[in-house]
C-alpha cells in the first residue's frame, strides 16, 4: 500500500514537472498557444452529416497546430525548454534536437485563419459562411475559439458545355458520362479540379499534346432559393494555337547508350522506324515495347506505356522520352527521341547470411548469382543461381542438415508461344523458363532430391494488377538413404509416410494479384491474391482414354513413378491503414483448401498447408501448429504434418521508434486441418462448428531495423491459446510467467526474418 502511494506521488510530481516546465521559461508577456475550439451555428436545413463535414473543414483549415500533449503533459516541449537557449553538453543538445519549440500565441493569426476557414467552407459548397473568433486568455496560456455561421451546402444542378472548337467539343461531350460532376451531388472544388484533369487526359490521349487543364474554365450560376449550382464549361480566351492542334508521330530515334551527363546522340539517315547509335538490343525486341508509332496520333497513354514497358524489361536504369516539333511544312508532326541509360550487361553477386529458425535450427546460407541482361540480344534475362546452406539444431536432438540448390532461369520480355498472340498495349508480358535441382540431406534420417521445371507467363494490366499463369509445372521428388529411425517414424504415421513417398507432379497453376501498396498516398490500401493449382488431370485423362483404371488404392505410374493428382486453391487478403504519423495498422486473412483425388489419397508434402513460424502464427515454432488438435512433435519438429485446409488471421500495429528503429504489436490466430474423409484421422478433422475451438492464438512485440533497402525483423511472441490442450485449459494467458526460466524456454518464441510478415 505504501509503495503504491509512493508511485502515485512520483507520477504526480513528474506530471507536474512536465506540465509546469512547459510554460515557466516563457518570456514576460508571452503565452503558450494551447489550440482552438470550434463552434458551429448551422441553419435548420443542415443534416447531421453536413454539420460534421463542415466542422471537419473548419478544423483542417486552422493553423498552427499547438504543441503535442500526452496524458495532459507536453514532454517534447519540456525537453526543448529544459535544454536552454544555447545547450552545451551532448545530452542537452539531444534534448533540444528531439524536443519541440513552443507554439506561442503571438505566432497565431486568428483573423487570417478565419478567412482561410471561410475559403475552405466555400470550396465545399458553403458559399456564404461567416467565421468570427475570440481569444480565451489564461495565466500562461491562450486558446482561440472560432464560431462559424454555416448553411446547407449547394449541390450541382447541371453541367453545360460552351466550347467553340468543334473537334474538342465532340471529344469532351462524347465522354460526358465519365464526368466527376453529377447532378444532385454536393458542390466540391476537388470535383472541378478532377474534372479538368480528366478532360486534359482525354485530350492528350487524342493528340492534343500541348493542351493544359488550366485552359478549361468553369462558370457557375447559383440559385439561392434551391441552393444549386449550374456549371458551364468553356475555354479561356488566351490559348496558344498549338494547344488546339492534333499532333502525330513523325520519326522515332533511339539511343541505348544515353548518358545523363552527356548530350543527345543524333541519329543518322533513317533506315527503319527505330534507329540510333550503339544499339545493343535488337530493334525488333525494342519495337514490342515502344508504342509511339510513325504517323499515329500522339497518345499520353501510349507514351506512359512505352516508359513502363522499357523500364520493366530490366535492362535500363533510366528511360526518358523527348518530343520535338518539326519546323517544316508538315505541321502537326513531332519527332520522338527515346533516351535509355543501360545497366551493366553482366552482374555477379554473392550473399552470405546467418539464418535462425523458430524450431531452433541455425546456420549459414550462401547464394551465388549471375545475371545476363541481354542473353539472346533481345532483352532476355538469364539468371543462374547456386545456393547452399547448413543448419544445426542448437538444442533438442542436435540434428543437422545441409542442402544445395542450383537454378537456371530465362525470362523473355514477351509471350513465348508457338502461335500468334494479339498485341495488347495495356499489358506487360513476360515468359519464364526455369530449371532447378534441390538436394537436401537430413543427417541420420534421409536424403531428398527434387527436380523442377516451369514454363509460365506473367503480365501486368496496370501498376496494381498482375497475373501469373504456369501452364507447365513439373516436379519430381525422391527420398533416399532412409534411416531405420526415419522408417520407424513413418510407420507410426501413415499420412506422413504417404507425404514422403516418391512423387511426380505435373500440373498447372494460376495466380491473380491486386496490390494497392504501390499507391503511397492512399490512406487505406488493399492487397488480394488468389492462387489455384491443378495437377495430374491430363495424365489421368490419357490413362482413362487408354483404358486404364485410375484409383488411389492401386495408383498408376508415369516413368515408373506414382504421379500426384489434386486441386489446391487459396486466397490472401490484406488491408493497410496508414496514419498521418506514418504508423500503420495491417490486417491479413488467409484461407486455403486442397484435396487429393483420382490417383492420390494424400497431398504431396510440398503442396500441403502449414501454420506456425515467422510469417504465420509467430508464437509457435515453424510448421508446428496442427493439423487440428494434434500436439506438436518436439522430438522431430522438422517432420511436422501439414493440412489440407488452412485458415489464418493476423493483425499488426507498426509504429516508429527512432529513425530506422520501428516497433510492432501483433496478434495471430489460425490452424490447419485435414478433411473428414481423409483416412489418416490425424488431429481433429475440419468442421465449421469447431473452427473457433481449434484455433491456435499468440501475441507479441516486434523490433524492426528498417534500412529502406532491407528490413531486419525481430518478433518475440508467446502463445495465448493452445488447441491441443483440453477444452477447459486451451487458454493459457493466466499461466504467463516471465520470471520462470522453464516457462520462457517453452513459451517465448523469437522469430528473426527479413521483411514484413505480410
Amino acid at each position: 500500500m505504501h509503495r503504491t502511494i509512493i508511485y502515485l506521488i512520483l507520477l504526480i510530481t513528474i506530471a507536474s514537472s512536465f506540465s509546469c516546465n512547459g510554460t515557466k521559461h516563457l518570456s514576460t508577456g508571452e503565452k503558450l498557444y494551447t489550440g482552438a475550439e470550434i463552434e458551429l451555428e448551422p441553419d435548420d436545413a443542415m443534416t447531421r452529416r453536413e454539420k460534421r463535414n463542415a466542422k471537419s473543414n473548419v478544423k483542417s483549415a486552422i493553423r498552427p497546430e499547438p504543441n503535442k500533449t500526452f496524458l495532459g503533459m507536453r514532454p517534447k516541449l519540456w525537453m526543448y525548454m529544459a535544454a536552454g537557449e544555447s545547450p552545451k553538453g551532448k545530452f542537452k543538445k539531444w534534448l533540444r534536437r528531439r524536443g519541440e519549440a513552443p507554439v506561442l500565441m503571438s505566432d497565431v493569426k486568428p483573423s487570417a485563419a478565419s478567412e482561410i476557414v471561410d475559403a475552405n467552407l466555400f470550396n465545399s459548397g458553403i458559399f456564404n459562411a461567416s467565421t468570427q473568433f475570440r481569444i480565451d486568455d489564461r495565466k500562461n496560456t491562450s486558446k482561440v475559439i472560432y464560431t462559424s455561421r454555416v448553411h446547407k451546402p449547394y449541390t450541382f444542378s447541371d453541367l453545360k458545355y460552351f466550347i467553340k472548337d468543334d473537334s474538342l467539343s465532340k471529344l469532351i461531350i462524347a465522354e460526358k458520362g465519365k464526368s466527376f460532376i453529377s447532378p444532385g451531388e454536393k458542390y466540391n472544388l476537388d470535383h472541378l479540379k478532377n474534372e479538368r484533369i480528366r478532360i486534359d487526359e482525354l485530350l492528350k490521349n487524342n493528340g492534343y499534346f500541348y493542351f493544359n487543364p488550366d485552359y478549361l474554365l468553369f462558370k457557375a450560376d447559383t440559385s439561392e432559393i434551391n441552393k444549386t449550382v449550374t456549371l458551364t464549361l468553356s475555354l479561356k480566351d488566351s490559348i496558344p494555337e498549338n494547344a488546339l492542334n492534333i499532333y502525330r508521330i513523325n520519326k522515332v530515334f533511339i539511343d541505348q547508350d544515353f548518358s545523363l551527363t552527356g548530350g543527345l546522340t543524333e541519329a543518322q539517315d533513317t533506315v527503319s522506324q527505330y534507329e540510333g547509335t550503339g544499339m545493343k538490343i535488337k530493334p525488333g525486341a525494342l519495337a514490342r515495347s515502344i508504342h509511339l508509332r510513325k504517323n499515329e496520333i500522339y497518345s499520353r497513354r501510349n507514351h506512359n506505356t512505352t516508359l513502363s514497358r522499357l523500364m520493366s524489361m530490366g535492362n535500363f536504369k533510366y528511360v526518358n522520352v523527348r518530343f520535338s516539333e518539326i519546323d517544316t511544312s508538315a505541321s502537326g508532326y513531332m519527332n520522338v527521341s527515346i533516351l535509355m541509360t543501360p545497366m551493366l550487361k553482366h552482374t555477379f553477386s554473392a550473399e552470405i547470411d546467418m539464418v535462425s529458425k523458430s524450431n531452433n535450427f541455425t546456420g549459414p546460407r550462401m547464394n551465388l548469382s549471375y545475371l545476363d541482361r541481354n542473353f539472346f540480344k533481345g532483352a532476355e534475362l538469364l539468371k543462374i543461381n547456386l545456393a547452399g546452406s547448413y543448419e544445426a539444431q542448437l538444442s533438442g536432438n542436435n540434428l543437422y542438415s545441409y542442402s544445395w540448390n542450383p537454378q537456371v532461369e530465362i525470362v523473355f520480355p514477351r509471350f513465348l508461344v508457338p502461335f500468334d498472340v494479339a498485341a495488347n498495349r495495356r499489358i506487360i508480358p513476360k515468359t519464364r523458363l526455369s530449371f532447378s535441382y534441390n538436394y537436401m540431406k537430413r543427417v541420420n534420417y534421409f536424403d531428398m532430391r527434387q527436380f523442377n521445371f516451369t514454363y509460365g507467363f506473367t503480365w501486368k494490366e496496370n501498376i496494381r494488377t498482375e497475373h501469373e499463369l504456369d501452364p507447365v509445372n513439373i516436379s519430381y521428388t525422391s527420398i533416399g538413404n532412409r534411416s531405420p529411425a526415419f522408417t520407424e517414424l513413418l510407420d507410426t504415421n501413415p499420412y506422413l509416410r504417404k507425404s514422403y513417398e516418391e512423387q511426380f507432379i505435373a500440373g498447372s497453376s494460376y495466380s491473380y494479384t491486386y496490390n494497392e501498396q504501390m499507391l503511397p498516398d492512399k490512406q487505406l490500401q488493399f492487397f488480394f491474391q488468389f492462387t489455384s493449382e491443378l495437377a495430374g488431370n491430363a495424365i489421368s485423362l490419357v490413362k482413362i482414354i487408354a483404358g486404364e483404371e485410375v484409383s488411389s488404392e492401386n495408383p498408376s505410374r508415369l516413368a515408373r513413378s506414382i504421379y500426384s493428382q489434386y486441386a489446391r486453391f487459396s486466397i490472401d487478403g490484406r488491408s493497410y491503414y496508414n496514419f498521418p504519423t506514418k504508423n500503420k495498422f495491417a490486417m491479413r486473412l488467409f484461407a486455403g483448401v486442397a484435396a487429393p483425388y483420382g490417383n492420390s489419397s494424400s497431398l504431396p508434402y510440398t503442396r500441403q498447408f502449414f501454420s506456425g513460424g515467422p510469417n504465420s502464427i509467430r508464437a509457435f515454432r515453424i510448421n508446428s501448429v496442427g493439423p487440428g488438435t494434434i500436439q506438436p512433435d518436439t522430438v522431430n519438429d522438422f517432420l511436422q504434418s501439414g493440412g489440407e485446409i488452412k485458415f489464418e488471421m493476423n493483425a499488426e500495429y507498426r509504429f516508429n521508434i527512432y529513425r530506422f528503429f520501428k516497433g510492432a504489436l501483433f496478434i495471430d490466430a489460425g490452424n490447419v486441418w485435414l478433411h473428414k474423409s481423409n483416412p489418416a484421422n490425424t488431429g481433429s478433422p475440419f468442421s465449421f462448428s469447431s473452427l473457433r475451438k481449434d484455433f491456435a492464438m499468440g501475441a507479441g512485440v516486434g523490433l524492426r531495423l528498417d534500412f529502406s533497402f532491407v528490413i531486419l525483423r525481430f518478433d518475440l511472441a508467446t502463445p495465448l491459446r493452445k488447441p491441443w490442450l483440453e477444452e477447459s485449459n486451451k487458454w493459457v494467458i493466466d499461466r504467463i510467467n516471465f520470471g520462470s526460466s522453464a516457462w520462457r524456454r517453452e513459451n517465448l518464441i523469437l522469430n528473426i526474418a527479413i521483411g514484413h510478415p505480410f
